[in-house]
């Protein structure tokens, strides 16, 4: 899938879950792109080209399987703590994801998607902040 065997998808998926949860642990968001350098310097796989239209979507494809790894446990969307580089929201594939798994409405206000972006982050904040964990 997108030029990449299996295990390189598994090992970008447990290097970005780590990631996030790390961001989450400190009450952060991060973007595509430290994402992708963090992920290069964690696998030593090839980053992602954002130059190139199949290479945005592998990353979007990545964070698929990172919430889909996560959000059984933690029932929030781990990737809504990676946004576009001077931006403050997520991508579209964040929210078609989150219609996907029935927790926003297809056809939600642009002021319903940011709300419930918001409320995801905060959420991970909580979750993964708290004293204990």
């Amino acid at each position: 899938m997108y030029g990449r065997s299996e295990e390189a998808w598994e090992q970008l998926t447990s290097a970005g879950l780590k990631f996030l949860v790390e961001r989450a642990q400190l009450r952060k968001v991060t973007t595509y792109t430290e994402m992708n350098s963090v992920l290069v310097r964690r696998t030593g796989l090839t980053g992602f080209d954002f130059e190139q239209a199949d290479e945005r979507a592998a990353m979007g494809h990545l964070l698929g399987l990172i919430v889909e790894q996560d959000y059984p446990q933690s029932r929030l969307m781990i990737s809504a703590l990676v946004h576009y580089l001077g931006a403050n929201d997520a991508g579209p594939g964040f929210y078609t994801l989150a219609q996907q798994l029935g927790l926003l409405p297809k056809g939600s206000s642009s002021a319903a998607r940011l709300e419930f972006w918001i409320g995801q982050v905060n959420s991970l904040h909580a979750l993964h902040s708290a004293p204990g964990r």
